[in-house]
């Protein structure tokens, strides 16, 4: 086997508002069985496809894509900061590809990574730099999106890539399911928001603890009740779950964008994430899951799931 896949939902909220001590045992079990699964896999190259949260990437230039040849972490909500280890050799190798494909894409040699990358990260692995990766940026927030059948297209692109680097490869997607957390929409900003995602990049140690803790703030309005913020929808995320499993991928990434929103909420276009890291296990032929997990949990702003495939 020289792929597998291990896709979860992240939420900066793990650890500052959790749920009842049953269901964080739960989640910690279902992340301990993933790690488990990693570790048997024991990949010699880590591809993360993950999205952003107006910390490394801004409107100052905003791409669909972006293949990081080069890593920080910039170590938001309490995660690790500091360099991770990109394999640079990896990475160019899978901008040529994916680009050779008809797939654009941006290359980075300083790409600011944020929880999005770097949570799943620490769910699967003992350090950031226990296994070389390659981070893969995909835009799930910062409109205009293009629509999401480009991921798929990215994911089997950065798949065909992987298979020609005769390694072991783990396929890692992160983010959703449903969820509406309070990430600020350009559309809506007022002009000093709209600077920070426009320019704001390396906020102060004091900027960065307030918009933190808007966020924990946000989540408990949220589990009140707080009709400011779109419910999570199991539902949907149900669909999302079956369609990859069954790589029915049309029936998720030939939606409107509209759709993903009235569904799950601005967020959930982080599935974009999903369906790349999919695409990208599709194409080294058909696959099946091995494990999946769900539960929604407002508390994390989040339905929250977890996944591991392998080749069939």
């Amino acid at each position: 086997m020289s792929v597998a896949l291990c896709a979860t939902s992240h939420s900066p909220l793990i650890g500052l508002h959790d749920p009842e001590p049953s269901v964080r045992a739960e989640v910690d079990g279902v992340l301990s069985a993933a790690r488990a699964f990693v570790a048997d896999f024991d990949p010699e190259l880590v591809v993360v496809f993950a999205p952003d949260h107006y910390n490394g990437f801004l409107y100052e230039l905003m791409p669909s894509f972006c293949v990081g040849a080069a890593a920080t972490s910039v170590g938001d909500y309490g995660l690790p900061t500091g360099p991770l280890d990109v394999d640079r050799d990896a990475a160019q190798t899978i901008a040529e590809t994916v680009l050779a494909a008809g797939v654009d894409v941006a290359l980075s040699l300083d790409m600011q990574v944020d929880h999005g990358f770097v949570q799943p990260l620490t769910f699967l692995f003992d350090s950031l730099t226990q296994v070389p990766i390659v981070p893969i940026f995909i835009n799930c927030v910062a409109e205009p999106l293009g629509p999401a059948t480009r991921a798929r297209h990215l994911g089997a692109a950065v798949g065909t890539a992987s298979a020609a680097l005769g390694r072991r490869v783990l396929f890692v997607g992160s983010g959703g399911l449903s969820h509406d957390p309070p990430v600020p929409r350009l559309a809506e900003a007022t002009p000093e928001v709209a600077l920070r995602l426009t320019h704001g990049r390396n906020p102060t140690r004091e900027q960065r603890a307030v918009r933190e803790s808007g966020t924990v703030t946000a989540a408990g309005e949220f589990v009140r009740g707080s009709a400011a913020y779109r419910p999570l929808n199991p539902a949907w995320d149900d669909l999302v779950l079956r369609s990859l499993a069954s790589a029915d991928f049309a029936a998720l990434d030939e939606q409107s964008n509209t759709w993903f929103v009235e569904e799950g909420g601005h967020s959930a276009h982080e599935v974009r994430t999903w369906i790349a890291a999919y695409a990208a296990l599709a194409a080294q032929g058909p696959y099946e899951v091995v494990s999946s997990y769900y539960r929604a949990i407002p508390e994390w702003f989040a339905g929250f799931a977890t996944t591991c495939a392998v080749p069939r």
